[in-house]
């Protein structure tokens, strides 16, 4: 799988999410809320690593808790990290995660690649938290 994006279009105004065409044709589209969701930097990590989520997996309602209204996840502002990732400011004020492409290209989204995770930790390899 090539990490190495060909073209990466920020759909900030629609609210939409971001779509990146990779150097070896692959396409993955995310979701403004699943990026939200995937934040890799430390504090999110260990929150999703306590709940027992994944990046990109929403969190799991508490029973008996009425759930709260909340904005979908929004980019405030968006830049570029070198050559290497993306950053997003979100709308909840959370600024801290900078997805590289590699971070992005393992967690894409799409059903293929989801089945390829799957297939990977049903045969014994380690996927999570970055251990291929």
């Amino acid at each position: 799988m090539s990490a190495d994006p060909k073209s990466v279009k920020v759909h900030k105004t629609e609210g939409t999410g971001v779509e990146i065409e990779w150097k070896d044709g692959h396409r993955s589209a995310y979701s403004f809320p699943w990026l939200r969701d995937a934040c890799p930097c430390a504090l999110c990590n260990e929150e999703r690593t306590k709940d027992g989520r994944k990046p990109g997996d929403p969190l799991k309602a508490v029973a008996g808790v009425l759930p709260m209204f909340k904005a979908l996840a929004r980019p405030t502002h968006v830049e570029t990290v070198g050559k290497y990732a993306i950053r997003f400011v979100w709308n909840d004020g959370h600024e801290h995660g900078i997805f590289s492409w590699d971070y992005l290209r393992e967690w894409c989204p799409c059903p293929e690649c989801k089945m390829m995770r799957e297939a990977a930790v049903a045969g014994g390899e380690a996927v999570d938290e970055g251990v291929n």
